[in-house]
């Protein structure tokens, strides 16, 4: 058998050394020498060819039948709209029966309110009512339509220029949900290709406001001038294509997750040595910073104009509902085409943009509710200063003051437990309101949590003090073992 096989391999081999030394073989073509190699050679370049421009093989299609049609519609299951739900996701908020103000109703009972954003105490104020109901009497309760379609009226364009002339800036333009101002805004201005660096302490708002622009969005430490710079540095440093491109700093003047302030006048140092923008958020400071309420800017003694694009959502100091970005007349033409919190959303209804023209009115003339402010807050943390098991994380000026606790649990969920456990019991035993920072799934912010308290102008010296004794006495039994 193995003979027999040597002999076919061997006659083989014969033959292919026939077929090269052939005549055919060693032909010459217009004067080229054409060997066996190259025949082969050819032929293979043919065959590679060939195949690479034959179509694919394809199954012939067979329908199925009603059968399997129905078998593979019971099989199939959908996948969920959202992940189960856990218990500790089911929330049930205490629900208001009042007016926002320093105090509310609850439940059927009256309860000291720290857990609304109403600065100024305006949430009531009879000036601003009374503007309401006429403008509820002269336009209606809505405008019916966006602003570049039918829905501007004759107020927002007052309520812009109030706005404008108050902020010392040369124009300014509304919006009509104070969160998506600043969401809508980023995205108008910053594009895929842009570098946006970012406090990693940024409210979700300002987060969702990145992601949409799809732009490069690098973070650094929360409110660290250091680690700000050094970020600035590396992104700039060598980079021929950083120059060519836009570059932003986003942050907030008083940080929603944290009550901090921004060290504005670092922020514009740091702009204009390495040639960045600015965007600021003022949300939390507007009407509520400076010696006349103007914000960061003012607090800082900083030109309002190397501040690049101001945005603030009214629903905190003015006591109503929207939010403005101000800057130059270029930034805000810019938005009323492009951006889409402006362009597609129906237009402030004409009764809160004539609220937020008279709070303007009100702070502008009535500087002192600053300083009942100030006071407040500076009260507030006298009483909260030996809290057991909790510290005082927030700027001694911020109207935010946030408490977190000393020793943590491991978890930002362990955390969360206790801090509502201590909001709960205050509520149903002496009668305090007050809110843990609950985020949902979505917000990505890293910093620690803790229990925001909205001090107001409009709070009685009485007020602090209950909130400071209940929050102490709670705090002493709930974190007892925890300590």
């Amino acid at each position: 058998m193995a003979s027999a096989v040597m002999n076919m391999t061997t006659a083989a081999l014969d033959w292919v050394s026939v077929a090269f030394d052939a005549p055919l073989a060693r032909a010459v073509v217009f004067g080229v020498h054409i060997d066996g190699h190259l025949v082969v050679e050819v032929l293979l370049v043919a065959v590679i060819l060939f195949q690479l421009t034959r179509k694919s093989y394809k199954p012939p299609k067979k329908p199925l039948t009603e059968k399997e049609i129905d078998d593979l519609c019971e099989e199939w299951v959908p996948e969920p709209l959202h992940p189960s739900i856990s218990e500790d996701m089911k929330a049930e908020p205490p629900t208001l029966e009042s007016a926002a103000g320093p105090h509310t109703i609850i439940d059927g009972k009256e309860v000291v309110n720290f857990a609304s954003a109403n600065y100024l105490g305006l949430i009531g104020n009879e000036k601003i009512i009374d503007s309401c109901v006429s403008s509820l009497e002269k336009y209606g309760v809505g405008s019916c339509g966006p602003r570049g379609f039918y829905g501007t009226i004759d107020v927002h364009l007052d309520c812009e220029e109030r706005i404008a002339k108050f902020m010392g800036t040369p124009d300014s333009i509304l919006y009509s949900y104070g969160i998506s101002t600043i969401f809508s805004v980023i995205p108008a201005f910053c594009k895929k290709g842009d570098i946006i660096v970012a406090d990693e302490g940024v409210h979700w708002g300002v987060q969702n406001g990145l992601h949409l622009s799809r732009s490069t969005v690098v973070y650094f430490k929360h409110n660290d001038m250091k680690s700000l710079e050094n970020t600035l540095e590396k992104l700039t440093r060598g980079n021929k294509q950083a120059e060519k491109i836009r570059r932003y700093i986003v942050v907030e003047a008083v940080y929603q997750n944290s009550g901090q302030i921004a060290p504005l006048d670092e922020i514009v140092q740091l702009k204009e040595k390495y040639h960045f923008r600015v965007i600021l958020d003022e949300s939390h400071s507007f009407g509520v910073l400076g010696n006349s309420g103007r914000g960061l800017a003012e607090y800082y003694g900083v030109p309002v104009e190397k501040i690049d694009i101001i945005t603030a959502g009214m629903g905190n100091a003015l006591a109503t509902d929207g939010g403005f970005c101000t800057g130059s007349v270029r930034v805000v033409d810019h938005q009323r085409l492009s951006s889409s919190g402006y362009v597609f959303s129906a237009s402030l209804p004409p009764f809160l943009a004539s609220a937020a023209v008279s709070a303007v009115n009100y702070l502008e003339g009535n500087p002192s509710v600053l300083t009942s402010l100030r006071s407040n807050i500076a009260l507030l943390w006298k009483g909260l200063s030996d809290v057991p098991g909790l510290t005082i994380g927030s700027h001694p000026l911020s109207p935010i003051v946030f408490l977190k606790l000393k020793k943590s649990t491991g978890s930002s969920k362990g955390d969360l437990e206790l801090l509502n456990n201590i909001a709960d019991r205050m509520l149903k035993e002496d009668s305090v309101f007050i809110v843990s920072t609950k985020r949902s799934v979505l917000d990505k912010c890293r910093l620690p949590v803790g229990i925001r308290l909205f001090v107001s102008a409009g709070h009685s010296e009485s007020d602090i003090r209950k909130v400071s004794d209940s929050l102490r006495r709670v705090a002493t039994t709930t974190l007892a073992e925890h300590l």
